[in-house]
């Protein structure tokens, strides 16, 4: 998924306490009249009730946002339930249709009759019916807990409240706490299953410029995808069926040919992720410093080598492409934040705020012994445990993040409970392990014998992960992971085993552990599966015992041991608790962080000043498609039917100006999102869909923390460029007729 930020920041921030205009992802329940007034200052034509209205009996403009597992949003476009949503939300759908004779990454995929709309397995939308605050509530079951001396946790506290809300309601619940528990939210959701991709253009349109323009600009990407949504004939939510039909949803977005232009109204309605806007400068300070940059460095150096593969072998660039997406777009968004941490002084920023959050608490005796001492114990925490922060952030990144045989070793791990149960005995699972392993089970996994192939559904599993990989690639991630792991984790915290196999194979220890083990390689894989061996045999596969040698869970339990019985998770929710009730003090409007919650955000259409002297227009064109072009460079290649299109430059009824001569791309506005707001609809004053949301700019890659006013862009596609290209490009005249225009 990816990571779109134009983050809000209170004014609080910069010694003001008036919010700064547009700034905020506003939560969809809570549109009062205060912000409503606002909006139509900015040009809002609608009402808020027009927007967001659960007890409407009529449509309203959220109605016809969704979710697509809380990883994108989507928009539904026509009343025979056709969705609209990023491309680069499809492109693991698109990637796992894809074939060596059928490559829909690169052809593109459409749909030229309802019956080739494809049903894509496990695709979930959620459609929000309503929020409830259930704020007293919950506090008043965390009394309860307490008289009895109890502990309440937040899982614990999810699962009553989900329980009885879904009992209750028949429909998906989905509790949330903002303000890290200042108040409490229950959405509900209608879920449909039968979700069924439509179309989808080539990589070399909907991700033009490939990883050099991401979060760039100007950009010329034609980010878009259609799904259908379908339901039981009765209009229920259902599972795939061949006799579902498509949805009728209670709402759709009108699209709108007008265009717009600078200082034009936009607002966006969608999912957005995570956000940690309510984090403390020590917080800001480690993932500067010392997490980003691990990651940064090696994901990016694992990229090297999957890149140098996918240029060598098509088939290789097949099987890794949605996965080498997923790795540049983290390594090059950590990069940029912290460039941006440092370019903004965002750790100087944030501590400015703690200072007069310090000021605020030493002006209460009660504050003063709620919180007096909550900043010093968070910055002496922190300092504490920076070692081993640092040892967990490059296992992680090495061993776990590095290879993808994590996958397969989990799956290898299976056959253990498998084997106990088919021997009568169940395998005891978290606290009933506390004490150490079970000797019953454990002599069982050293004597009872069994042929893995004869487990077939976990001999299939097992198989079914080295049909995502290249055992090429992966030999040569492996011994990088290795080699990082040995060089930047402590040894104190490295195993046995791992410690024996170094000291005897020294430089060759990557080397040695892949020729040895069955799990390298295919044929010494099928040869090990069809023979007999114990659990304990499997187990001690070289490769199976360097990784399993050390745990997440060691690396921990040291973390826990270092913070002792006030864990920093527990002084950084006290810190946002102190900063939620200082604003309410100080009578500053706010809003909760993104937690993956409907947000609307407000702004307008715009360019901007990235650096000194340097002008960056609001659109981009289609001639700047070919001004990139370069057949040469897979990023800003074309087939032979794009670029003559580009080239004749005939928009047709999706153009505007003289003779429909125009037609924008992308364009620019300064609308807050980030990750989850991907395929979000962006829309004009009258609530009609003028584009999709799609990216931001790299000025604003810090802003998950810290808001820069004035540098921070989302970047959408032009829903006319969109349209043109359905039309024009892939003559996919069904779809237009569907839509009305």
């Amino acid at each position: 998924m990816k990571k779109f930020i134009t983050l809000f920041i209170l004014a609080v921030l910069f010694g003001s306490q008036n919010l700064i205009a547009d700034e905020g992802m506003w939560m969809i329940n809570a549109l009062d009249k205060a912000l409503e007034k606002n909006m139509k200052k900015r040009g809002l034509k609608l009402s808020a009730r027009e927007i967001y209205n659960a007890d409407a009996e009529g449509a309203t403009i959220s109605d016809a946002i969704v979710s697509m597992e809380f990883g994108c949003t989507g928009s539904m476009i026509s009343e025979n339930g056709l969705l609209i949503t990023n491309h680069h939300c499809a492109y693991g759908d698109v990637h796992a249709l894809s074939t060596p004779e059928h490559n829909y990454l690169e052809e593109g995929f459409w749909a030229m009759k309802s019956e080739e709309e494809v049903n894509i397995k496990g695709k979930t939308v959620y459609y929000l019916k309503k929020v409830l605050d259930v704020t007293d509530e919950v506090n008043a079951l965390k009394e309860e807990y307490a008289a009895q001396g109890k502990k309440l946790g937040g899982r614990k506290m999810s699962y009553i409240m989900e329980t009885k809300y879904n009992k209750e309601s028949g429909m998906e619940t989905m509790f949330s706490s903002m303000w890290s528990g200042s108040k409490y939210y229950m959405a509900f959701y209608e879920v449909y299953k039968d979700v069924r991709l439509v179309a989808a253009p080539p990589v070399s349109s909907a991700a033009y410029g490939g990883d050099t323009d991401n979060w760039e600009w100007p950009q010329h990407k034609c980010d878009f995808a259609m799904y259908r949504v379908y339901t039981a004939p009765d209009g229920s939510p259902a599972t795939y069926s061949k006799d579902n039909v498509p949805m009728k949803p209670k709402a759709t977005l009108k699209i709108s040919l007008d265009g717009y232009k600078a200082g034009d109204y936009a607002m966006v309605i969608g999912y957005p992720g995570r956000t940690n806007r309510y984090s403390s400068s020590y917080e800001t300070d480690f993932n500067e410093n010392i997490k980003l940059p691990i990651s940064n460095r090696l994901r990016g150096e694992q990229m090297d080598i999957i890149e140098k593969w996918m240029n060598i072998d098509p088939q290789v660039r097949l099987l890794y492409a949605d996965y080498y997406f997923g790795l540049s777009n983290v390594q090059k968004l950590y990069g940029g934040e912290v460039q941006c941490f440092g370019r903004f002084d965002v750790v100087g920023q944030k501590a400015a705020l703690e200072e007069e959050l310090q000021a605020w608490i030493e002006a209460s005796p009660e504050r003063k012994q709620k919180w007096g001492n909550l900043l010093n114990d968070l910055k002496a925490k922190y300092i504490a445990v920076i070692p081993a922060q640092t040892d967990i952030n490059y296992y992680r990144e090495s061993l776990i993040r590095g290879t993808r045989f994590s996958r397969v070793l989990g799956k290898v791990m299976a056959y253990r409970n498998e084997v106990l149960l088919a021997n009568g005995i169940k395998p005891k699972r978290g606290a009933a392990l506390l004490n150490g392993p079970d000797p019953v089970e454990e002599e069982c996994c050293r004597t009872k014998g069994f042929c893995p192939k004869s487990f077939t559904k976990l001999y299939e599993g097992v198989v079914k992960e080295y049909e995502i990989f290249d055992l090429r690639v992966e030999k040569e991630l492996f011994a990088y992971a290795v080699k990082q792991f040995f060089a930047n984790v402590s040894e104190e915290m490295l195993g046995e085993y791992q410690k024996e196999v170094r000291d005897q194979q020294g430089s060759n220890v990557a080397e040695y552990l892949w020729e040895n083990s069955f799990l390298t390689d295919m044929d010494r894989l099928e040869k090990f599966m069809a023979e007999e061996h114990t659990v304990a045999e499997m187990f001690n596969d070289p490769v199976y015992r360097f990784f399993k040698d050390v745990e997440i869970l060691t690396f921990n339990k040291r973390i826990i041991e270092i913070e002792g019985e006030v864990r920093i998770s527990d002084l950084e929710r006290e810190f946002t608790h102190a900063l939620y009730q200082m604003r309410l003090d100080k009578g500053i409007v706010q809003y909760p962080d993104a937690n993956s919650t409907m947000r609307l955000t407000y702004g307008t259409v715009g360019g901007f000043n990235p650096r000194n002297a340097v002008y960056y227009d609001w659109k981009s064109e289609p001639v700047g498609i070919l001004e990139k072009y370069d057949p040469e460079n897979y990023e800003f290649r074309l087939n032979d039917r794009q670029y003559l299109l580009y080239k004749k430059a005939d928009w047709g009824r999706w153009g505007f100006g003289p003779d429909n001569s125009q037609m924008y791309v992308n364009f620019l506005t300064d609308n807050d999102i980030t990750g989850g707001n991907s395929g979000s609809p962006v829309l004009n004053s009258k609530g009609e869909l003028i584009g999709l949301a799609f990216d931001g700019n790299k000025e604003s890659l810090a802003s998950d923390v810290y808001c820069t006013p004035g540098y921070n862009k989302c970047v959408c596609v032009d829903i006319r460029f969109v349209l043109w290209t359905l039309d024009r490009y892939a003559g996919m005249t069904r779809i237009i007729e569907e839509l009305g225009l």
